[in-house]
């Protein structure tokens, strides 16, 4: 008899290079997303980004702030529809309790920083985050500069 494994399919439909580039990553987490059928619809068709959203935590929930996704072209009622409106996510109560400590401590945040599908279902990679200084986004860059000349003068090399 053959066991055969399944392998997970994920898919990657957007990465937060600007909070990347902006944050240190301290932890990651892996959170689901509560959307409405038309606003899946527009992920799915990748109609959204990233840019300026936030996570905060209320009452011990995490919710999605300034996450924009645009309107789905067949809806008929597009009157009421808000892009940016808060969306909730959905992660372990030990998890909230660690990012509440820890975001009531100087200079972290929460950032989402993937979207992706995982099997059929849309996830959020947001991070436990800290502001990085001018300082240390120019020793980053610098850092990077060094490994690709490495890699291009071996690459010559052989």
């Amino acid at each position: 008899m053959e066991v055969t494994k399944k392998i997970q399919k994920i898919f990657s439909l957007l990465v937060n290079k600007k909070a990347l580039s902006d944050y240190e990553i301290i932890k990651e987490y892996e959170c689901s997303i509560e959307l409405l059928w038309y606003e899946v619809k527009s992920v799915r068709s990748k109609h959204f980004h990233l840019k300026a959203s936030f996570i905060t935590i209320r009452e011990w929930l995490l919710f999605i702030q300034k996450f924009h996704i645009s309107q789905y072209k067949q809806l008929t009622n597009s009157l009421s529809y808000d892009a940016e409106r808060e969306r909730k996510l959905f992660l372990h109560k030990k998890d909230i309790n660690y990012l509440t400590q820890k975001t009531k401590e100087k200079w972290f945040t929460i950032i989402p920083t993937e979207v992706y599908f995982k099997w059929n279902l849309i996830k959020i990679k947001i991070a436990l985050a800290r502001w990085k200084k001018q300082y240390e986004k120019r020793a980053d860059i610098k850092k990077r500069d060094i490994e690709m000349d490495m890699k291009i003068t071996l690459a010559n090399n052989y």
